[in-house]
């Protein structure tokens, strides 16, 4: 749960630091509607980068920022896109929210933000006393150091030493400390014992855990699922909407999938991961190259009773992929030869390696239904190639120059050749097996409560709905927090 006790003495100089430091913190219904956002700050906005590290810039943290890296404002809705046919191969619509346009590139931002605004607001987390920790698999750490460095905090990165380079290069100009843990995306339990390893040889440390904290999955749940519903009430007709299909690395933003299917009962939620990493497909292990998720274990934040399905992504297909899009003559032959419009074609780049995994995750779902035009499946393009440059660099120099036989290879091969494998239905006992994954690293290792690991489970939906309540008690919060720094 979300824990609001206030601590008057720090919540005192938390107060003061968020006035030395210029800072208004954004309510969950600005960040839902931000033309309610302050003329004040939409004026400053104005002449303000989009990854600038400035305060005006929390009141960014939202789907509906105009598509431009200076000075832009909101849109009335979030940005999208949808992926046409002769892309996918299925005549499904499958639409994307489109992440690259938060501040740091990436939708993660928003996540941190949702874990980091209750605590400070009730004075729990004094910014001027302690370290916040961000354990993570990329793009969470940068987001959660992006937030400390506007409040002058000093914050400590925790990643594996196998992301991308840009990662790594873009925390050292925010982050005051980061440390490398071994492996890949699936090395998540390396992460967790250095946390531990911290706790026990430091003081003064706030550890904000994306795959704990319900922040996480509260902000997705209510600022990402409504800007999908808001989407849905422009897009879709006489369609129907059908499900959302997202790679699970925090489970924070599959959130949104419990708001969806609030809205359209019938719909699917489905989670995604890793073929070479089938944790929730087949309790297994392994390593992989999707960066964003993560695996070899459930979240705690996962609402796995509300999850139906379960499809596995092939890393090699995302890989080749990321070439076909990218490289000039990928996208000659996508225009030229297979017909995708060029629109469509030059916002390839919005696409980084795991929203490639959930477009294939997309197509995958729409194959198994049998899907039809008439029919809509919604994804997130969580970040975009910006992130993934060393990536394409390492493939060239790998595999050479990319010609037109490899983008006739890529395209039947990794795109259209995709099949209805690596998947399951999930009935109540295949959801349970799933949910009892937890048990291992959560109680076991994590000393979580059981009786809250069951509640998850016997307590639905009523567990996760008083988490879904939350956000007007924290909106109250944080205007009360606002009114006190004495900006607006």
């Amino acid at each position: 749960m979300i824990d609001l006790t206030i601590n008057e003495d720090q919540l005192k100089r938390t107060v003061e630091r968020a006035r030395e430091r210029n800072i208004v913190i954004p309510t969950y219904e600005q960040m839902k509607n931000p033309s309610q956002i302050p003329d004040r700050i939409k004026s400053e906005l104005c002449d303000i980068e989009l990854w600038d590290v400035v305060p005006q810039n929390l009141c960014r943290i939202t789907w509906k920022n105009e598509p431009q890296d200076k000075g832009g404002l909101y849109r009335p809705l979030a940005n999208y896109m949808e992926i046409p046919p002769e892309l996918t191969g299925v005549e499904a619509r499958i639409i994307a929210l489109v992440g690259k346009w938060f501040p740091t590139g990436s939708h993660k931002v928003g996540a941190t933000f949702g874990c980091l605004v209750p605590p400070l607001v009730t004075g729990q987390f004094d910014p001027t006393f302690h370290k916040a920790v961000w354990p993570s698999t990329g793009n969470y750490c940068r987001g959660g150091a992006y937030d400390a460095a506007l409040l002058a905090c000093e914050s400590i990165a925790i990643l594996p030493e196998e992301m991308s380079q840009e990662r790594f290069d873009w925390l050292k100009s925010v982050a005051g400390e980061i440390i490398k843990t071994p492996g890949s995306e699936s090395n998540v339990k390396e992460i967790y014992d250095e946390v531990k390893r911290l706790l026990a040889t430091r003081e003064n440390l706030f550890v904000f855990n994306q795959f704990s904290e319900f922040g996480n999955y509260l902000f997705h749940y209510d600022v990402t699922g409504n800007a999908m519903t808001e989407i849905l009430d422009k897009e879709l007709g006489n369609d129907k909407y059908r499900g959302v299909c997202l790679t699970t690395g925090s489970a924070g933003t599959i959130a949104c999938g419990d708001f969806m299917k609030q809205a359209y009962p019938t719909s699917k939620i489905v989670a995604g991961e890793a073929v070479q990493c089938p944790t929730l497909w087949l309790n297994g292990y392994g390593a992989h190259r999707i960066e964003g998720i993560g695996d070899k274990h459930v979240p705690w934040i996962h609402n796995t009773r509300n999850t139906d399905m379960i499809i596995a992504i092939d890393d090699d297909d995302a890989m080749n992929l990321m070439r076909l899009f990218n490289e000039p003559e990928g996208r000659k032959y996508l225009i030229n030869d297979i017909g995708v419009p060029e629109e469509t074609v030059s916002q390839l780049g919005l696409l980084g390696i795991s929203s490639i995994a959930n477009l294939l995750m997309s197509i995958k779902f729409a194959k198994y239904y049998e899907l039809t035009k008439n029919d809509v499946v919604l994804t997130i393009f969580t970040d975009s190639m910006d992130l993934y440059q060393s990536r394409m660099l390492e493939a060239q120099a790998t595999h050479g120059a990319y010609s037109v036989k490899d983008s006739v290879k890529d395209y039947h091969g990794h795109l259209i050749a995709q099949k209805t494998d690596a998947l399951i239905e999930l009935d109540y006992y295949e959801r349970k097996r799933v949910h009892h994954l937890k048990y291992y690293t959560w109680i076991e290792q994590q000393g979580m409560e059981l009786d809250e690991l069951n509640a998850q489970w016997y307590d639905f939906p009523g567990y996760w709905e008083n988490i879904q309540q939350m956000t007007p008690k924290i909106d109250t919060l944080i205007t009360e927090f606002n009114e006190k720094v004495g900006l607006i």
